[in-house]
């Protein structure tokens, strides 16, 4: 038997599960609303959209049609502080959100939460969930998407919104097909994938099963970059230059731990090493940073890895408001907010606090005060601001000392590797999606009766 029959045979492409929208959002562009239309056909779909597409007001438009034709609420769950800001967006798109800390909080309509609260909340009492920046599913064994997907396994209508569904390999789409309940990661592995060589943790695509797992993917999500990725011709989505500037600080540390003097700093390798020149550096990289948020009355938005280095940074820059993890949600949540409404010049925070989901687009500087090795933090984190809708030049600082060159290289590789998973997967699946998406759109025409109907008697009221 042939791989592509023996896929038809397990009838592997996503089925429509929804059902035919009318969208007349005037504030949609038309490719945000054929998007969306395609969502409400599928029933359960992902839409894998760069910042600032507007995964927003899609995402608003599919829940408040959700729960119009099944008379109950649908419920958004958002990154924290990411909930006013919905609020706002639906405001602007004509879409009533209401924030909600708790299932008495919840109405008929469009509810959002944050991730925190959701132990707080009745999955059954909704007929759709929607999941912003889901990319909090890709951890495949973490606590998190684990009671996500068990909590809404039988939720009939869900949809997955995020910019990086699978930074690092594609085989972290699998936790995205399984919380949509579309197909279980465990299958997927064992339908489309290899493991490579004998590490049984590494895996990759079977050769032949190429053109059959892009399809497969295109039949439930939709990956796109751009609107001219599907056809659409968009004037204004083109981001801005984005400016590197790499500020390498020297690391004082030349006495090894045997006791050993070097001219020069070693480069580290090791996650402890690089750990250990980051502190031994950190007065002189908050001293760096803290000059260039200084240098300017504009807003900046700094980045860090350690407490102990938040904490300096406060006390160093000008105007600045720090958010750590000990502070309480509402505190966190207002001092997003602040920065977002202009009242904050500086913020100060670790990307996996406040990295994800803001729109940040009034601030065009970035400060990284040391790099951790995730390349999906450092990509959100300096998307808040490089987006589409910025109309600057964005320009990232990244201060590390010179015993950290590791970090970058290893970021930039990453950031390579990224580039190409996106490509690749946009190039294997715009075809097939631009032709699904636009098979949604309504066909009608124009028809104006040029003559009376006669009207058979036998027809007639009261005949």
């Amino acid at each position: 038997m042939e791989y592509q029959d023996f896929l038809k045979q397990k009838h592997i492409l996503s089925k429509p599960d929804g059902f035919d929208a009318s969208i007349q959002n005037s504030i949609m562009f038309d490719w945000q609303r054929d998007i969306t239309k395609w969502a409400l056909k599928k029933g359960k779909a992902a839409i894998f959209a760069d910042c600032g597409l507007g995964k927003t007001p899609m995402q608003l438009e599919f829940a408040r049609q959700v729960s119009e034709h099944t008379g109950m609420p649908v419920l958004i769950l958002a990154p924290l502080a990411v909930a006013k800001q919905t609020q706002r967006e639906g405001v602007k798109f004509g879409i009533d959100v209401n924030v909600c800390r708790s299932q008495k909080d919840v109405v008929i309509g469009v509810n959002i939460t944050n991730y925190e609260m959701l132990s707080h909340f009745d999955a059954s009492a909704f007929s759709g969930i929607v999941l912003d920046e889901s990319s909090i599913l890709k951890h495949k064994d973490s606590k998190t998407r684990i009671l996500i997907t068990d909590s809404f396994t039988e939720t009939p209508f869900k949809l997955c919104c995020t910019a990086t569904p699978a930074p690092n390999d594609f085989m972290e789409l699998g936790t995205h097909s399984e919380f949509l309940g579309i197909m279980k990661q465990t299958e997927m592995l064992a339908t489309f994938f290899v493991h490579d060589g004998g590490d049984t943790s590494k895996w990759r695509l079977k050769g032949h099963a190429e053109k059959a797992f892009f399809e497969w993917v295109a039949s439930w999500a939709c990956c796109t970059t751009r609107p001219q990725d599907l056809g659409y011709e968009q004037c204004g989505y083109d981001l801005p230059p984005l400016k590197i500037h790499e500020v390498i600080v020297k690391n004082d540390e030349l006495v090894r731990d045997d006791g050993q003097f070097m001219f020069v700093s070693s480069v580290s390798q090791t996650l402890q090493e690089r750990r250990g020149a980051r502190r031994s550096s950190l007065s002189k990289r908050v001293q760096a940073a803290s000059d260039i948020a200084n240098s300017t009355d504009e807003q900046v938005l700094v980045w860090c890895d350690l407490n102990s280095e938040s904490d300096a940074l406060k006390h160093s820059i000008n105007g600045a408001v720090e958010v750590k993890g000990a502070d309480d949600s509402d505190y966190k949540s207002e001092q997003m907010e602040n920065f977002t409404l202009g009242n904050v010049r500086a913020l100060v925070s670790k990307p996996s606090i406040a990295g994800w989901g803001m729109n940040w687009q009034q601030c065009n500087k970035v400060i990284f005060v040391g790099l951790s090795d995730s390349f999906e933090a450092y990509y959100q984190a300096v998307r808040r601001c490089w987006r589409f809708g910025q109309t600057k030049t964005v320009d990232v600082y990244i201060v590390i000392s010179d015993a950290e060159g590791a970090v970058k290289l290893n970021i930039e590789r990453k950031q390579r590797d990224a580039q190409r998973m996106t490509h690749e997967l946009i190039k294997r699946t715009s075809a097939i999606l631009a032709g699904d998406i636009k098979a949604t759109m309504r066909m009608t025409e124009n028809y104006f009766a040029t003559e009376n109907m006669m009207i058979p008697q036998f027809a007639e009221v009261g005949a």
